[in-house]
């Protein structure tokens, strides 16, 4: 990234993944003046490619942004890197302070800085994650197709979890590890599906070269599996946007932290939107994009209003000032006639 970074923008971009770039897309393509900040850690770096993309179907994650960047320059935005620490009013505006020391003002804020997903403590599970060790199984469940399954249970949805596993194999077992064994209704669906449920906490993975062959619970029992599905917690990164009075909430299925918006975007901030993962925990890439589209066309909708009001209350104020004018004109040549 070789974009130097101006003194002001119309909007700051802050997060440079799919849902950052595409907002950055459209509004470069709308004409307004964006910079998108990027901190380069991505969420899905440790994936090797991208899935449920349509035409970008396993497409290296890498590979997907750098397309989105050139994109976005093509129609004169720009892309730098940095980390935002923090954000402020500023005016009507906004100002982004940089780790580095660089600031920036923006008239709009775009917040796409996604999340970062906290594992369970268990070793092996951070050394294996995006591999053999997954969450999502709309995104990695066919790479792990036929495999024997683990799903370990760290969340409320880790029932759930388990029985969407059971579509790519027959072979799922549920870990409780943390979380009470399931019962009732959880239990009669687990057990209609054949899904086996293994009580205790998980201490480590057992690994042989470059796969996964069991997890070993804490009193020492190896269950073999070959793959490991978790459900992590999801936590918003947006501790920069405590300035502005704007923090995250408690996602209602208890899994993690997101930043609230209304249906366009819009956060409780006036003049501030977010898209993709910071405010949807379970969007997948596609989602993503498709809102930081979403959320890049009001931004400029948003401004178009602003600007218009501006040039009506400017036409209103020439047209008085014109007015004030003649009829000073007036009086003035009435006076010079006697009148």
């Amino acid at each position: 990234m070789i974009d130097q970074l101006e003194s002001g923008y119309d909007v700051v971009v802050v997060g440079g993944g799919a849902a950052g770039l595409n907002g950055a897309l459209m509004l470069a393509r709308a004409r307004r003046s964006v910079v998108v900040i990027d901190s380069g850690a991505p969420r899905n770096a440790p994936a090797s490619g991208v899935h449920g993309l349509l035409a970008r179907e396993g497409m290296p994650p890498a590979e997907l942004l750098e397309r989105g960047r050139a994109e976005v320059r093509g129609y004169g935005g720009h892309v730098v890197t940095g980390e935002v620490t923090t954000v402020t009013r500023d005016g009507g505006g906004f100002s982004v302070e940089l780790a580095d020391g660089r600031g920036v003002r923006a008239r709009r804020i775009l917040v796409t800085t996604g999340l970062v997903d906290e594992l369970p403590d268990v070793a092996g599970l951070r050394e294996r994650w995006g591999g053999d060790v997954v969450h999502c199984p709309y995104c990695h469940g066919w790479e792990v197709r036929d495999r024997a399954i683990g799903v370990l249970a760290s969340t409320p949805m880790a029932v759930h979890q388990a029985l969407l596993f059971r579509q790519w194999s027959e072979d799922v077992t549920l870990f409780t590890h943390t979380m009470p064994p399931p019962d009732g209704e959880e239990a009669e669906k687990l057990a209609a599906r054949g899904i086996r449920v293994v009580e205790g906490a998980v201490a480590s993975l057992e690994t042989a070269g470059d796969r996964i062959t069991g997890l070993r619970l804490e009193d020492g029992t190896v269950v073999d599996r070959e793959a490991v599905a978790v459900g992590t917690r999801m936590a918003a990164r947006a501790s920069f946007l405590e300035a502005l009075g704007l923090r995250t909430r408690e996602h209602p299925m208890g899994v993690g932290e997101y930043v609230p918006t209304d249906a366009t975007g819009l956060t409780d901030v006036p003049g501030v939107w977010a898209a993709g993962n910071v405010t949807d925990l379970s969007a997948q890439v596609g989602a993503s994009a498709a809102s930081g589209a979403a959320a890049g066309a009001r931004v400029n909708a948003d401004l178009v209003d602003e600007e218009t009001r501006r040039a009506v209350a400017a036409r209103r104020d020439a047209f008085s000032a014109e007015s004030e004018a003649r009829v000073s004109a007036l009086v003035t040549g009435g006076r010079r006639h006697g009148l």
